[in-house]
């Protein structure tokens, strides 16, 4: 079953010609004949193109040409990068009639490195929530347990990879929309440093002021498949206003001290998911590395700021796309339209917040490589539920996602490994958040602990 493999084991099989890119695409087309109708994780398939391409790649081979990172490999792309000729639609009716003129970059890097796009997966109107449904091609589920779902924005992606639908793709990050739903789902997703990975192409557009906190980047089953996505996607592009010309590096992972915070300050996190956080700095520990707990000060508001600089800030945008057709709003967008827009006053206010907590996190992180935490305070929860019991106390949607949006508030680079099982079944992944620019180390440090942790099973 070549779709159940990682997808270096299946560039390595194309490779070796033990298995070709139209053998690959025809397995996992079956797998979502299969899988989606109970997922709904696709907005569309491209059957044909996917196999003329296949059929392109392996003409390739043959004539002995050069081969990209990722020859013959199909892979998903989120539905908010432009793909030529296909809509993006992002989940909204607003943008019906929308025709992409061109490939957004990292879809472009994509196919320059050999792979090919099955289709696109499914998001929240406007990638404004947690959960993935919309008006156009409804709910996404998780495919551990279909009453639940598999988070948002990037919920589509990460369950068509965990149901083996497709081995990798590409999805966006705003405020943990990478790496929750690779918790919820059981899989692997960094939100690299903004200006590693292109967002030129990705709508809604990641110039200011939503490159402030949103960021493309990959998401596959393991680590290691991120690293060599990591490597096909990352370089400077003239045309995001963020990109930054930061060549790969090897990294340096000798010597490290890793931080272990178990929760974001005093806010609740679900016991068995803290567990999953010791045993993880436990397996660190167990490979060489200085381990301790980190408890950096100052940084209660991050939080507040994020919600100001991702919701409230650019609510004005989208109000303004909305007007005249407020009643039309998808409910995964309308519980997010209630704030007012901001004063000048305030905008500037919260840009100086977020600029000192970055600063005062880096210089506490000096000695620190990464930080082993939680992804969020909960599992994959049932669809529309927003208050859940923890350690005695009552919280809600904004407190349970409090240790994912701390990364991109503060432009840091995060990476969520999935590695227990909750009693439950549903999957439980462990953060590492890491330091500006050393995406590549954090990269390592994930592929040296899931290989600590032994096999994982998919969904």
């Amino acid at each position: 079953m070549p779709y159940r493999s990682s997808l270096c084991l299946m560039v390595s099989l194309v490779r070796e010609g033990r298995v070709s890119p139209s053998e690959l695409v025809e397995a996992h087309l079956r797998q979502i004949a299969d899988r989606n109708p109970a997922l709904n994780a696709f907005v569309e398939v491209w059957a044909e193109p996917a196999r003329e391409e296949a059929r392109a790649r392996q003409e390739q081979m043959t004539r002995g040409e050069p081969l990209g990172l990722l020859h013959g490999v199909p892979v998903t792309v989120k539905d908010s990068f432009d793909v030529a000729g296909m809509p993006t639609r992002a989940g909204s009716r607003l943008r019906t009639g929308h025709r992409a003129a061109a490939d957004a970059t990292a879809v472009a890097r994509l196919r320059g490195a050999g792979a090919i796009l099955l289709g696109k997966t499914n998001t929240p109107e406007l990638l404004a929530s947690y959960e993935t449904d919309n008006f156009i091609t409804g709910r996404t589920n998780n495919p551990w347990n279909v009453t639940r779902t598999p988070g948002g924005s990037s919920g589509g992606e990460a369950a068509a990879i965990a149901a083996f639908c497709s081995p990798a793709g590409i999805a966006s990050d705003g405020g943990g929309s990478i790496r929750v739903p690779a918790h919820f789902c059981g899989i692997a997703g960094l939100k690299p440093t903004p200006g590693r990975i292109s967002g030129t192409g990705h709508f809604p557009a990641l110039g200011y002021p939503a490159g402030l906190t949103t960021v493309a980047g990959p998401m596959a089953r393991s680590a290691q498949d991120l690293r060599l996505l990591f490597s096909a996607l990352a370089g400077y592009d003239p045309q995001d206003p963020f990109s930054a010309p930061v060549p790969l590096r090897e990294p340096a992972a000798a010597g490290l001290r890793i931080g272990v915070w178990e929760r974001f300050y005093g806010v609740p996190v679900e016991d068995e998911i803290r567990a999953a956080v010791r045993q993880a700095a436990a397996l660190l520990a167990g490979l060489g590395f200085a381990v301790d707990e980190f408890a950096p000060q100052g940084l209660e508001r991050a939080p507040n700021v994020w919600a100001f600089l991702f919701n409230r800030w650019p609510m004005a945008a989208t109000r303004k796309l909305l007007e005249g057709r407020e009643a039309e709003a998808h409910w995964t967008l309308a519980e997010n339209l209630g704030a007012e827009p901001p004063s000048v006053e305030q905008v500037l206010s919260n840009l100086a917040a977020r600029d000192h907590m970055r600063a005062s996190l880096l210089r506490q992180m000096e000695s620190v490589a990464a930080v082993a935490m939680p992804v969020c305070g909960i599992t994959a929860f049932p669809h529309r539920q927003r208050t859940w019991e923890i350690e005695g106390k009552q919280i809600g949607l904004f407190q349970a996602m409090m240790p994912a949006v701390l990364a991109n508030v503060l432009g840091l680079p995060a990476v969520t490994v999935p590695f227990l099982k909750s009693r439950d079944g549903l999957p439980i992944g462990v953060q590492l958040l890491g330091r500006p620019y050393e995406d590549e180390l954090l990269l390592e440090l994930a592929v040296r602990l899931e290989g600590a942790r032994g096999t994982w099973s998919g969904a």
